[in-house]
């Protein structure tokens, strides 16, 4: 059995990174293994971590350090020994953190993916070059996949450590696309993890007629769910097209998160387009439980968390541009929700060739698509047989029994590199 630790720059509230870290966790302690943390940002108990403010995004540094490195080719000499200064410090930490909890397996997560935290991907390479700690990086979203990051002063860095090329370093990705993009650009191989929920455990109870009265809708109205965040690329404007083409007076699109750090210009724009089109939208603010010490707490009696909404909804949204997988695409199997998908490029290679029924779009709204949503809300029997099917299929492909044969596999690799 191995103390494991877990590294990365935040592991706290419900961003993708956290919750999947977090599953891996569970799995890894039923296992018998141990959990450690390392990051900037933490929920999880404090006897089991290790706080590193300097780790976060959000510092001062780091901010500091990125207003001045991307979009533009030149990296200033001040900059350039704040990333140096910063990266050796993290490395430190990284060694006080290994040595302090005898740390036998690294998983950094995502930290040596995306360039959001430079000196932590630095300091987290050099440190694994010169201990040999073995280690798992699992990767949610490349730096190439994201056009903020396109042009920079730092592409030396992202050669070095986003992600780095080490023979301690077992490679887990999300998708077979990013399988075949690290190939191709670092020349190393990785193993698909996609992510995952626990089918085999069922959903939270939830009382529909509850929420709804809560939402401000009557029973006999149509909850149309967007259970995203409100960015541009999530491609809402389709579901409000949607919304509007079905004419029906009874129907609300409800949206169950805020806008997320991109600003606030899309929502802007979404409210008017709805205003134009006639259509109801609404954004209800769902609850993330608080976690103290690593334990989850109930939410109060008058707040809503995301599986209300799903245990409510008549029909999903998930028209997006582009996902890294789709949580919320799983989440909606999950909970037994039908959804309308447009077909994004890891939906439609890897997740569409394993049989899901869905209503699917590319790119746009045609009649047929109308046609499919109308029918599916129409016909109870219809929708059941939908969602079983989608249910049992995803307990197949994307449960936790899937991640346990993963871990498996990756730590066996990973301890075989020494």
């Amino acid at each position: 059995m191995a103390t494991i630790g877990f590294v990365s720059t935040r592991f706290a509230g419900s961003d993708g990174v956290s919750l999947e870290s977090r599953k891996w966790a569970d799995i890894l302690r039923d296992e018998g293994h141990e959990v450690r943390w390392f990051a900037g940002e933490l929920d999880t108990p404090p006897d089991e971590s290790r706080l590193v403010p300097e780790a976060h995004f959000s510092h001062p540094d780091s901010i500091r350090i990125n207003e001045r490195v991307w979009g533009t080719l030149r990296r200033d000499p001040e900059i350039n020994r704040l990333i140096k200064d910063q990266a050796e410090f993290l490395k430190k930490s990284m060694a006080d953190f290994v040595s302090d909890f005898a740390i036998d397996i690294l998983v950094a997560e995502n930290c040596l993916t995306i360039p959001m935290q430079i000196p932590l991907g630095l300091g987290l390479t050099d440190f694994i070059a010169e201990s040999g700690v073995p280690t798992v990086a699992h990767h949610h979203d490349f730096y190439w996949e994201r056009s903020r990051f396109l042009i920079g002063a730092v592409r030396d860095y992202l050669e070095i450590a986003f992600p780095p090329v080490l023979p301690q370093i077992q490679h887990a990705v999300i998708n077979s696309a990013a399988r075949d993009q690290l190939a191709w650009r670092k020349g190393v191989s990785s193993i698909v993890v996609p992510n995952v929920i626990d089918f085999e455990s069922p959903p939270r109870p939830a009382d529909p007629s509850k929420v709804r009265r809560t939402i401000g809708l009557d029973d006999e109205d149509i909850l149309i769910l967007q259970p995203t965040r409100v960015v541009p690329r999530k491609g809402i404007e389709h579901a409000v097209t949607v919304v509007s083409r079905l004419a029906d007076p009874r129907c609300r699109l409800i949206i169950s998160h805020e806008s997320g750090d991109e600003g606030d210009s899309y929502l802007e724009a979404l409210m008017e387009t709805a205003r134009d089109a006639g259509v109801d939208l609404r954004l209800v603010a769902t609850r993330v439980p608080e976690v103290v010490d690593g334990v989850e707490q109930p939410l109060p009696d008058d707040a809503i968390g995301l599986w209300d909404l799903y245990g409510a909804a008549d029909l999903v949204t998930y028209p997006s541009l582009y996902e890294g997988f789709g949580n919320a695409l799983l989440e909606a199997f999950y909970y037994r929700v039908p959804v309308l998908i447009n077909r994004y490029s890891i939906f439609i290679q890897d997740i569409e060739p394993k049989g899901f029924r869905t209503i699917t779009m590319d790119g746009f709204v045609t009649s047929d698509v109308i046609k499919g949503v109308r029918a599916v809300l129409a016909d109870p029997e219809l929708r059941r047989e939908m969602v079983d099917h989608n249910f049992h299929l995803a307990s197949r492909f994307y449960s936790h029994s899937l991640l346990r044969r993963r871990l498996q596999t990756l730590l066996i690799n990973v301890l075989g590199m020494d």
